[in-house]
């Protein structure tokens, strides 16, 4: 079983959840969390869990401009791919980005871009493994958590990263 906490910021108010040991998941809208629940019982609202609350002042500092990277226990599940590609994805340093085809090549898989794509979408530590940094070919700004380019594009100017939008 999990918990979770709720985190206003930036890009609205997120829903952070773990165990008793690492987080979990980062649901970027209360209606993500709903549809999750449904399949995935929750422990409970816990604002006083260690990590979560570890979560939530790493998460405004970054949100402040004041931390490039996080310092939490993260876990989440996929396939092997999948999970090559999240590693991939937490080399990416702040304020930098990188095209599918980079984690593509990056991961030795370089005909792969749409299913480096399909992994990002699939990062269910969206923020914390930053799959707000890969971008189109050409520095287009390209889908981010299935459809909601107007976050990424938040992440991203609050990075100083740019893109074309």
């Amino acid at each position: 079983m999990h918990s979770y906490t709720a985190v206003h910021t930036p890009i609205g108010k997120v829903i952070i959840s773990a165990d008793d040991h690492f987080i979990t998941r980062l649901f970027l809208s209360e209606e993500q969390f709903e549809d999750y629940v449904q399949n995935h019982p929750m422990r409970k609202a816990d604002d006083d869990h260690l990590l979560l609350k570890d979560a939530i002042k790493q998460l405004t500092e970054y949100f402040e401009g004041k931390r490039t990277s996080f310092q939490l226990p993260f876990k989440q599940t996929g396939t092997a791919f999948q999970e090559h590609v999240w590693s991939a994805l937490e080399e990416i340093p702040y304020g930098e980005s990188r095209t599918y085809l980079d984690i593509a090549v990056r991961i030795g898989k370089p005909k792969a871009v749409r299913a480096v794509g399909q992994a990002n979408k699939k990062n269910s530590l969206p923020i914390f493994i930053p799959c707000h940094r890969v971008i189109g070919a050409k520095g287009m700004l390209t889908g981010y958590a299935g459809t909601q380019t107007d976050l990424k594009a938040v992440l991203l100017d609050l990075e100083k990263i740019s893109y074309q939008a």
